[in-house]
Parts: C-alpha cells; structure tokens; sequence
C-alpha cells in the first residue's frame, strides 16, 4: 500500500511491549495510519482495561478499529476482518502507509492471511450447557475434542473456548483453516523486550491502571446493563475487577498484583503464538524496528 498502495507494515508484540508507541512513532515519519489488531479496544468503554492508545497517540495521527462496538454485542473475527481489510484498503487509496498493529494473533492472522472461519451456525443448547463450566473445564473438553486447536486458543476466554468446542462437535474437528492473503507487500515487526524491562513495564501497566479508576471502569460497564458473563469475556483483567468488587481480592496493591501476574502468563502464551510465525523481524531495539520500518516503506 503505502505510495502505491500495495504495502502494509504490521507491529506485534506482547502487552506492554510498546508495540503502540512505536507504531505512531512509524506512523508520524512515514505517513501512516495505525489499524488496531487487539479484540477488546473495538469494544467501547475498555479504555483503561484493553489499554486503548492514548489521547495523545489518537491526536497524532489517525487510529481504526478502536472503540466503536457496543460491549453488549459479540463482534467476530470475521467481522474484524472485514472491517480492517476495507480500512487497510481505503488507507492505501489514500497514498498513505497502514500499519496493523496488535496482540491479538488470530486478528493479524485473519487480516494478513485471510483466514477463513468455518461456517457453524449457533447451537444454543450446548451454549446454555457449557455456560455453567469454568474455563479450565472448557479446556479440557476442548483438549479432548481438538488438541491442535486447544494449542492455541486463548484458555482464558471462555466464549472463544464455547465456540470452539462447538465448532468440533459439529465438523468432528475444528478444520485447518483456509487461506485468502492480503493482496499486499507484508513486512511483520516484532517488539521483543528483555524479561526483565518487560517485567518493570507490566508491573507499571497494572499499576497505572487502578490509579486511573479501573474499578470505575468496570461499574460503569455494569451500570450500562452489560451482562457479569459478557465482562468476564473481555478478557482476565476483567474477571479479575469483578473478583475485586465481590470483595474476594481485599486491596488495590493485591488487585493489582494479580493483573500482573495474569498479564506475564498471558505474554509467555501470546510469544509462543507469535515465535511460530518465521516472518516476522523480531527486535528488542525500537530504533532497530523503525529503521527497518523505514526501509521497508522506502524500498
């Protein structure tokens, strides 16, 4: 895309890596536009909890797909898909640079590769089933149905678990899934900080994130009548305030300690998912990451 349209650059990298910093960083040089790859910043309301991009970076340059689904409703990859890959387009039309950037795997594969989600319609009385399972009890349903998709999946999530449990009832296995590639030149940098900054840097985030009323957050989120299932299904951060307003986590220190805790175990799972993918350039320089950027748009 970029000049011709025919280049998009993606950004990756686990939480608190500055994956976001870096991409509006790229973006402000190169004249790009950030399309967010992360499952919770399309929900409206998640600004603290999905760590949306700040107001600064929103007013540097423009940001797609962040904040425009109501929390009440289920938004599908397939539907992220779509979206991104018409905002990718109508940035190249533009003779500007798109730059996809996330956590979420399944998102940039969706995007960048195309993946095509199998067509199982809703089977809602296995949905009413499975609702009362914890997610470790999901999983293990799952393991036993289809272990390569259970390899994979966020086990945190216990809607992404249901659906997938539902999809390997009715195909027998969850299929490998199809193929359609972004019809673009595709350069995929990686952010891969050492542990020990990464480490400092989550246990900033979760700080940062109580001192800016995460708990109000979540109240308010209830108070707009979205449902204490739908709230776990935004993620562990959110299962976790619940746990805090319940009372069963006692103090702020202790709610946040257990958001780091979760947060470091869900990094180790998100560069797992990540190292599988030989094509991206992995660097624990950002100005290594941005000269690559550059030559990349350049080239």
């Amino acid at each position: 895309m970029g000049q011709e349209g025919k280049k998009l650059l993606v950004i990756v990298g686990p939480t608190a890596s500055g994956k976001s910093a870096l991409a509006v960083a790229v973006a402000k040089k190169l004249n790009g536009e950030v399309v967010s790859a992360d499952s919770r910043q399309v929900y409206r309301g998640l600004e603290i909890g999905s760590n949306y991009p700040t107001k600064t970076e929103l007013k540097a340059v423009p940001h797609h797909l962040v904040g425009f689904v109501d929390p009440k409703k289920t938004f599908t990859v397939a539907e992220y898909q779509k979206k991104a890959r018409k905002a990718i387009k109508d940035i190249g039309k533009r003779h500007k640079l798109p730059i996809l950037v996330g956590g979420t795997v399944f998102y940039i594969q969706a995007v960048v590769d195309g993946i095509v989600m199998p067509e199982v319609p809703p089977d809602e009385t296995l949905r009413r089933k499975l609702e009362t399972r914890s997610t470790g009890e999901l999983a293990d349903i799952l393991r036993q149905k289809d272990k390569r998709r259970w390899e994979t999946i966020d086990r945190r999530n216990p809607r992404r678990l249901i659906r997938a449990i539902e999809i390997a009832k009715a195909l027998g296995k969850i299929p490998a899934l199809q193929s359609n590639p972004m019809p673009a030149e595709v350069v995929m940098i990686g952010i891969d900080p050492e542990k020990n900054i990464l480490k400092k840097a989550v246990e900033k985030r979760s700080r940062a994130m109580i001192q800016r009323n995460f708990i109000r957050e979540v109240k308010m989120l209830l108070q707009n009548d979205v449902k204490e299932e739908k709230i776990r299904e935004l993620g562990f951060e959110y299962q976790i305030a619940l746990r805090y307003l319940k009372g069963e986590i006692k103090s702020k220190r202790e709610l946040a300690d257990a958001i780091t805790k979760m947060t470091l175990k869900y990094v180790k799972r998100q560069m797992t998912w990540f190292k599988r993918d030989r094509r991206i350039h992995w660097s624990r320089d950002k100005k290594e990451a941005f000269d690559y950027a550059r030559k990349f748009h350049y080239h």
